[in-house]
């Protein structure tokens, strides 16, 4: 499917008219924002084609045009804060997507982020609004420093910010645990109208850029959690949008396992197992019953 280029009226809904302008300007020359970011003669027509494909894709998904997509774009879209691009990211193609979901009047908008970096772009630009729910799962302390446990959101968002901070070294067993046992119950119980997923693959074990350990197996997992999580008012409606992932056969076997899901074919999950993630499952429910009763035990 040929994508579109994302609109400048979808852009300003959730970026500041000056930086859309700054990443306009980079057109033709090579430009860098920080140590970590850089655009190239060609990234701004790039980042206007990631930021279209992942909101297009939003939309015919909503008009019934699609049952669920998965867009492969780069550059990568979580850390863009409304004024600033850094890691890797110059626009947020999942909160441009989420921000026209909402402009169709949507009133219930799930973004699940297993890229092993916290979304800090995503979280900034939701966290006072309720209408969004945003759960990352992330390795912590780690790039970008967002995303601890007690980060919650702010005002009426309050509770609708929901981060998962991981040591290093989780894999497979982990993350199924805290995907079934956390993350599902929160989703099931907002039972949003439509599933955002920046599905980041830099969790691989053996990235280069991350201290993780998932296999396809375990990507699998993440996957049917969130259509699981899309089951209920949405209908089934989710799109997957590729964010992080640097080891190149991680990258091919993860975004595999993804479309395999997408397309309902059956995959061999993880039965999630007692162990050590036991008791950062029990730290979370803590502090998360508040907000979400259906993790109070």
């Amino acid at each position: 499917m040929t994508c579109r280029e994302a609109t400048r009226e979808e852009l300003e809904r959730v970026h500041t008219r000056a930086h859309v302008e700054r990443v306009a300007s980079t057109a033709g020359r090579s430009v860098r924002f920080d140590p970590d970011t850089q655009a190239g003669p060609d990234s701004h027509a790039a980042a206007l084609k990631a930021a279209g494909a992942v909101t297009d894709a939003a939309l015919r998904v909503l008009d019934g045009g699609l049952d669920r997509a998965f867009c492969l774009v780069r550059p990568p879209g979580h850390h863009a804060e409304a004024d600033r691009a850094m890691g890797f990211c110059l626009f947020n193609n999942v909160a441009v997507a989420a921000a026209a979901a909402l402009a169709r009047g949507l009133q219930r908008v799930a973004i699940v982020d297993f890229d092993v970096h916290h979304g800090n772009g995503t979280q900034h630009t939701f966290e006072a609004d309720p209408r969004v729910l945003y759960i990352s799962s992330h390795a912590y302390p780690f790039y970008p420093g967002t995303g601890s446990l007690e980060e919650v959101g702010i005002g009426p968002g309050r509770g609708f910010t929901v981060n998962l901070p991981l040591p290093p070294g989780m894999g497979d067993l982990e993350y199924a645990r805290l995907y079934r046992e956390i993350v599902q119950p929160i989703g099931a119980a907002y039972d949003p109208e439509l599933v955002l997923v920046s599905a980041g693959f830099d969790a691989w074990g053996g990235d280069p850029l991350a201290p993780m350990a998932l296999t396809a197996r375990g990507y699998a997992e993440l996957s049917a959690v969130c259509l699981a999580i899309a089951g209920g008012a949405a209908g089934g409606r989710a799109v997957f949008a590729l964010e992080g992932g640097y080891d190149l056969e991680g990258l091919a076997s993860s975004a595999v396992t993804v479309t395999r899901a997408l397309l309902d074919e059956p995959m061999a999950g993880v039965d999630p197992v007692a162990g050590p993630i036991d008791t950062l499952v029990a730290r979370y429910r803590a502090a998360l019953a508040a907000y979400w009763p259906v993790l109070a035990r």
